[in-house]
């Protein structure tokens, strides 16, 4: 019990430890163009002349391929830009900086972080219960968890990096949480402007024209009517 309240309580602190008015965090919570080309331009200035090599942290090799290349900013400020984004995590900031397509074409993206920060939550209340109980089977590798089972009222939601929606969460055959992108991806496929067949993950629809990758969520694909459904994993 003692341990308990102990780790409710360090969380507790953690978490007052991030809030700040809102005019100290609106700097970190938009993302600017004009630094996410900054970004970029220094980049391409390390890996012209490290000989290719790029500005980025050692991940493991299994890791979400949307975080796993970050930017490392000791390797390119002051020496390519003059300081690290006021966006970034670095720096306070909501997003985490990374690059995607690095053997091709290494373009900076952003990852908001209020995703995982709820994930982290939910994992935590989670592991105080022992296992968390499933409501819906929505495939036979993504489930609709009962998430009163671990003494919330409502289920959680996180805010859409792409639009007004809030995007519910989902547990997968793994034991992780993921983000659930079904609303937005029906969204950009009703615009009619993508070509994307049944098979192939889709999510690239979201962030081919947006600085924001879809990270901590699962793969989708397209059913035989163009609707977007999870990915089934093989």
């Amino acid at each position: 019990m003692k341990k308990f309240l102990f780790i409710l309580l360090a969380s507790v602190v953690l978490l007052s430890g991030c809030m700040m008015p809102d005019k100290e965090k609106a700097s970190g919570t938009i993302p600017y163009e004009d630094q996410l080309q900054a970004v970029q331009s220094a980049v391409g200035q390390f890996q012209e002349k490290s000989g290719g090599l790029l500005p980025i942290k050692t991940r493991d090799q299994d890791v979400d391929p949307f975080i796993k290349y970050p930017i490392d900013f000791s390797k390119i400020v002051p020496a390519y830009m003059e300081k690290v984004p006021s966006n970034a995590y670095e720096n306070g900031g909501i997003y985490q900086y990374v690059l995607i397509d690095v053997e091709d074409n290494p373009t900076v993206k952003l990852v908001d972080l209020n995703g995982p920060e709820r994930i982290r939550e939910l994992n935590l209340r989670k592991g105080v219960r022992g296992h968390l109980p499933i409501e819906e089977m929505i495939t036979k590798d993504v489930f609709k968890p009962n998430f009163s089972a671990i003494g919330l009222k409502e289920a959680p939601t996180v805010k859409s990096p792409y639009s007004s929606n809030e995007l519910p969460l989902v547990l997968s055959s793994d034991g992780e949480f993921y983000i659930d992108y079904t609303a937005d991806l029906h969204k950009k496929l009703l615009e009619g402007e993508v070509d994307v067949k049944p098979g192939e993950d889709i999510r690239h629809i979201l962030y081919d024209d947006q600085p924001i990758l879809p990270a901590y969520s699962l793969p989708y694909t397209v059913d035989e009517d163009g609707n977007p459904v999870f990915l089934e994993q093989k």
